[in-house]
This record gives structure tokens, sequence and C-alpha cells, in this order.
């Protein structure tokens, strides 16, 4: 380590440091529990991709506070206020890696922000600070092995521990599971001193893996976001009849069902396009909440309009419109990444294109059932109940998104998501049968599009 000899030559108590050191192995193997930090020790978590380690820091307030001063527990909702420029410099004062000691890298504490807590088993608040350092090689080193050379708080807390892991690797497609620990940094029982931690990535990683296991990550992503399917189901299910003065009237016929299914789907895109790059690269940054409630209410004015047609010719702006707010909920996963520019950039266009191709996907599979259910008379009662029940989902996820609480509604959604993907054969099954039996006639249709017509 980069050591301060007055540091490493500090006497230490080696009894304490046994029970230290044993508590610290049953700890150590909790971590997937300390992630939801309540322990007095540091957990660090690291994104790495090619040019730039990112470690988040989640910082216990009342350890933090023994090495930094400032008596900064009295007020910790203020402390970046009042200390945030020095916290950065005692940081960065303090955190070093390197592939060759005597050529540090460059690091940056690039954000600072409180985050609040409540133990479980008492409901008592508790406080820790969140930083995220940028970690940028030498020219022709690599992110993949290095050291890091840390003794935040343990500098002067000796008992301190910080455990750390390694939470994304963007070359190896591990972007989306449990964080992969790398060790404890600590106090060294035989040497007194704290020895860096190396960071040894084994598992070879490339640029196209990460490429692929984006593409992979866009279409899981998609898979697994109920509300994103509904909101363009919804808006697609009346999307291939005609107006009948202020209601839905009948089937279009095929071609103009697929043009206006197309226009729908590729606004959509378009839409949600356009705020994922933005939202990616930083250049615009909104509180997650606010996305997530208007993204339930997209749902709600889609089943609105299959009911009635409330923007009949303008469903092509509604799905832009909303799909510029989708977007912003997708950027969110790939911000938090804190990929390099290189691979944002691949990661952007990977992400988009399994987004795209499970979408198509899913309309391939559902939308061909629809246009032949739309040819019978029952179609009114399908739509009309599929809107109904999407307007339900929506309101649920509406008050449990305003509220931070779950209600019956949203907690039925997330324990029987997988009902919508049972639904498509279901509904194959139904527009065959419909067809077979309740088709309308050719003449009641020509006898509809004439009346439209006058």
């Amino acid at each position: 380590m980069i050591h301060n000899h007055s540091l490493t030559s500090r006497p230490v108590n080696n009894r304490r440091l046994v029970l230290i050191f044993l508590a610290a192995g049953l700890l150590f193997s909790f971590t997937g529990r300390l992630y939801a930090h309540q322990a007095p020790t540091t957990i660090a978590l690291l994104d790495i991709s090619p040019g730039k380690a990112n470690l988040e820091l989640q910082l216990p307030i009342p350890e933090l506070e023994l090495a930094f001063g400032n008596d900064i527990s009295k007020d910790p909702a203020t402390i970046i206020d009042r200390f945030g420029p020095q916290l950065k410099e005692y940081l960065k004062a303090h955190i070093h890696a390197y592939t060759k000691r005597d050529a540090p890298w460059q690091v940056e504490v690039s954000s600072l922000r409180m985050d609040k807590g409540y133990y479980p088993e008492n409901g008592f608040p508790y406080w820790e600070l969140i930083a995220e350092v940028e970690m940028k090689p030498n020219a022709g080193e690599s992110t993949r092995k290095f050291l890091l050379d840390y003794d935040v708080i343990m500098h002067q807390v000796i008992n301190h521990l910080a455990f750390v892991s390694v939470r994304n690797d963007w070359e190896a497609g591990t972007t989306d599971g449990p964080p992969a620990e790398m060790g404890v940094i600590s106090w060294n029982l035989k040497d007194n001193v704290i020895y860096p931690l190396e960071i040894n990535l084994s598992k070879k990683g490339s640029w196209f893996t990460g490429f692929r296991s984006m593409v992979g990550l866009g279409m899981k992503h998609i898979k697994e976001g109920t509300d994103h399917l509904l909101f363009l189901l919804v808006l697609l299910l009346p999307s291939m009849l005609l107006m009948n003065g202020k209601r839905w009237g009948a089937f279009g016929g095929t071609r103009y069902s697929v043009g206006r299914l197309f226009k729908i789907v590729t606004a959509f895109t378009i839409g949600h396009s356009i705020t994922l790059l933005i939202g990616s690269l930083g250049w615009l940054h909104i509180s997650p909440q606010p996305i997530e409630v208007l993204i339930a209410v997209s749902i709600l004015i889609s089943a609105i309009h299959a009911v009635t047609p409330v923007f009949y010719g303008k469903e092509t702006f509604l799905a832009g419109g909303f799909g510029l707010i989708h977007g912003m909920a997708f950027a969110s996963v790939l911000s938090d990444l804190h990929l390099a520019p290189g691979p944002m950039a691949l990661t952007i266009l990977g992400f988009n294109t399994g987004i795209e191709l499970m979408q198509l996907l899913v309309v391939l599979l559902i939308v061909p059932w629809l246009i032949i259910l739309s040819k019978t008379c029952l179609y009114d009662s399908v739509r009309i109940t599929g809107a109904a029940l999407a307007a339900v989902a929506a309101l649920g996820w509406i008050l449990e998104r305003l509220s931070g609480k779950a209600n019956f509604i949203s907690r039925f959604i997330q324990n029987n998501a997988i009902l919508l993907y049972w639904l498509i054969p279901a509904l194959a099954v139904f527009s065959v049968v419909g067809y077979c039996f309740f088709k309308v006639k050719k003449q009641k249709s020509f006898s509809v599009l004439k009346a439209i017509a006058r």
C-alpha cells in the first residue's frame, strides 16, 4: 500500500484482532445479506469495464465520523452540503489503484449521496454515505488485473473492514447476477499493515461477450417488464379497427391493420430509443419514481383509448410520446453499470437490439391472433375485457409507485406475471375457434364500410 509510516508502525492488540477476523469470516460468509447495508463495515462494489473501473462505497456514518471527524453524525442528511468537497479529498487520499506501484491510476470521486435505511429488527434508522469512485488505468494497462490500495476509515478505526466484490464485469458478460466476492481489506495480523487487495478477474472477457450479454439483458428486461409490454399490447388492441361514429367499428382489413401496427410499434421504438440514449449517456437525470408512475399512467390512457377512440389517428404520437417515458426507465438499467464511453456505446446498441428483438417476438406471437379475432363478433368483448384488466393493473401500479407500498393488485401481478405468457396459446386457440364459429360475414363488413364511407 502507499502507506503513511505512522500508520504501519501502529501497535495492534493481536487478541482483539483474532476476534475481529473470526467475526469477519462469519460476516463475509453472509455477504449476500450485507448489500442491504446494516453492519458497521464498508461494502465496496466494483463495476469493471475496458478503460474504467468504478467503485461504489457504502460507508457507515458512525465509523466514518471516527476517521473523518467534524461531528458529521449530528445531522447526516446535510453531510454532503456541509462537507462534500472535503469528503471527496479525504476519499481520494485513501483510495489508490495501480498495476505498477510507481504508476498509480487516475482516481476521481464522481458523486456522493446519502442513503437512509431502517434496521428490520427494530425499525431504527441508519445513514450511510454512498460514494462513486472512478479509477482509470494508464495506457496499455488492463482493468481485469490490478491492486486496490484502500484504507478509508480503517486508517483510524483499526477493527474496520471493507468487503470488496465485483458487481458488474462487462467483458465477461456478468452484469445481472449476484456480486462476485473478491476479498476483505483490513489490518494484517502478522505485519500490522493494510495490504492492497489484488483484483484478478480470471474469466476471460471480450468486447463481443459484453455486447452479446447486453442483447440478452435487453431481451430479459422486456420479458420481465410486464408494464412495458402491457402498454404496447393495449395500444395495439384497437389498431386494426375502423371508426364508426364515435365508437370502434369493424375490422379494417389486413393491409390497414398491418400498416397501423407498424407505425405504432415504430413510433414506440423511436421514442424509447431517444431517451435510452440520452439517459444512458448521463445527459438527463430524472428520479425513477415519477418515471415509473408515468409508465403506469401510459397503460391507463391506452386502456381508455382501447375502449373508446380518444386518440384515433394519433396513436403513433401517443406511442412515441410515452415511448420517451419508457426509454428513461430502460436507461436507468444501463447507467447503473458505470461503463467507459466505448463499452457504453456498444451497450446501448446491444441493449436496444435486445429490446427490439423481444418486442418484435411478442408482437409476432400475439398480433396475428388479434387480427383473426377482430374478424369475429367476439372481438369487442375481448377488447373491452383486456382494456379493463389493463386499467386495473395500471391503477394498482400507480398506487404502489406513489405510496411506495405494495397493494393486492400489484402483488397479484408480481406473483402471477408468468400467466401473461400462457395467455398467448390461449389466445391462439380462442381466435381459431372464434373465427370458425363467430366470423362476421363479408357482406356485413362491407355494409359497415359503406356506412363509414358515407
